[in-house]
């Protein structure tokens, strides 16, 4: 048995996917990124006359991908204490980790999920930090 979450509190899937899925007790996040729900809008990022990224605040992308995957659990019946398994991709690990693990360890203060944290070349978006995520549910009545 599965379930799928879709959500108006949280951006829109960038692909054909849906926010997430529920199987037996896991709940599986799609990629989730930092755009502002209901726009495009990656908060922190600055662009020139022409649209080209000329720099981003990863503190402003952490703190809105945070709450992004907070709406998208608590769509789906969820909490942020039931989160069990982080995976984190960021455009510029050198850049960025010691500000996205500070804030992270703000934000996830009493949630004993098990992290990784990845440095890749790019993102679908432009984005420079994307989570994947796995919650442990309890069972549906």
């Amino acid at each position: 048995m599965s379930d799928i979450v879709r959500t108006d509190a949280a951006p829109a899937p960038v692909g054909a996917y849906p926010h997430a899925r529920r199987v037996g007790q896991l709940l599986f996040l799609s990629g989730v990124g930092p755009r502002e729900p209901g726009t495009h809008v990656i908060p922190g990022n600055v662009h020139d006359a022409d649209g080209r990224l000329l720099s981003y605040d990863i503190e402003a992308q952490c703190r809105q991908v945070f709450a992004n995957v907070r709406a998208v659990l608590e769509a789906s019946g969820a909490r942020w204490q039931d989160l069990v398994d982080i995976t984190v991709f960021l455009t510029d690990m050198t850049r960025d980790f010691a500000s996205y693990n500070r804030i992270y360890a703000e934000c996830f203060a009493g949630v004993d999920a098990c992290r990784t944290t990845v440095g890749i070349t790019a993102l679908p978006t432009p984005i420079a930090i994307e989570l994947k995520c796995v919650a442990a549910l309890l069972p549906q009545a």
